[in-house]
């Protein structure tokens, strides 16, 4: 099989294990083009499985990169959420599954984990590999990743997300939630907030958003409705897939100006990250594009 064709094979693969990493999609997908240079330099008795030698690559240069990120995230301004992936017309067939694992909740949840806890972890409990296979990739023994594993889970356990409302309600809950936001609904809104909803923005401290977390469903109602009653009339909102849970994204004139991922669970929005910092949308598509 020519070269590139194969390393297209993997690339879906390649771009979801550095996603889930980074929590970036620009930075994944610098990840891979590195991989891809590396895969073409290799020599050729260097690579007896392709899947195993670019997971590693990718694998060990996001262990890396998170580990000499770790002073600018702890220097941040305001709250931090991961790059958000948008699909406007979701496609099991595109380049990353859409699951539990690629929620912004979940990805939040892993930040509490150390890089090589969080490659252990993503190897074995998304991506299914095996303990041998997790060993060659991070340079440590079986029993060292097992006790990785462990130590991962206990941390994420209790907090991972999880989403009970099928694509149908989604749907009908945040054709709900447009139509009391548009029109000053209070109580229409309140029926469809979790008493203990909370709302999350991140700015970096580029643009104007809330600094700390918005709680409690009035709180979290009268945010949103005073975000209504400002919003500019060229505005516009287009339903989108976000890290495949139901969302939206806001455009004022035709550039993105946020994206918003509700939490949703049965009928009711359990917690709403909104993505405002402008470094943090270039992945996403213009209005019309």
């Amino acid at each position: 099989m020519p070269q590139l064709e194969e390393f297209n094979r993997h690339r879906p693969l390649l771009f979801s294990i550095a996603y889930r990493m980074l929590g970036s999609v620009m930075d994944a997908e610098d990840i891979v083009q590195e991989a891809f240079l590396r895969w073409q330099s290799a020599a050729e008795d260097e690579i007896q499985s392709p899947k195993a030698y670019l997971s590693t690559i990718v694998t060990r240069l996001c262990i890396d990169q998170l580990r000499s990120a770790k002073a600018q995230r702890e220097q941040y301004i305001g709250i931090w959420l991961p790059e958000p992936l948008v699909d406007r017309q979701p496609d099991a067939g595109e380049q990353v599954v859409l699951s539990e694992s690629l929620s912004l909740a979940f990805l939040v949840l892993l930040e509490q984990l150390t890089p090589l806890e969080r490659a252990v972890f993503l190897l074995r409990e998304v991506f299914d590999y095996d303990y041998a296979e997790i060993a060659r990739i991070v340079g440590r023994s079986e029993a060292a990743c097992r006790q990785l594993l462990h130590r991962a889970r206990q941390r994420i356990t209790d907090g991972r997300p999880r989403f009970t409302a099928t694509q149908e309600q989604q749907r009908r809950v945040t054709a709900l939630f447009f139509q009391a936001c548009a029109s000053g609904d209070m109580q229409g809104l309140l029926t469809l907030l979790a008493e203990d909803i909370t709302v999350w923005s991140d700015s970096g401290g580029l643009v104007p958003a809330a600094r700390r977390p918005v709680r409690g469903c009035h709180n979290v109602a009268r945010f949103l409705l005073g975000l209504a009653r400002h919003a500019p009339a060229d505005l516009a909102i287009v339903p989108a897939q976000i890290n495949g849970q139901a969302g939206f994204i806001t455009y004022i004139g035709g550039r993105p100006q946020s994206v918003v991922a509700l939490e949703i669970a049965g009928e009711r929005i359990q917690a709403i990250r909104i993505v405002v910092n402008p470094e943090k949308l270039r992945a996403v598509p213009a209005l019309g594009g």
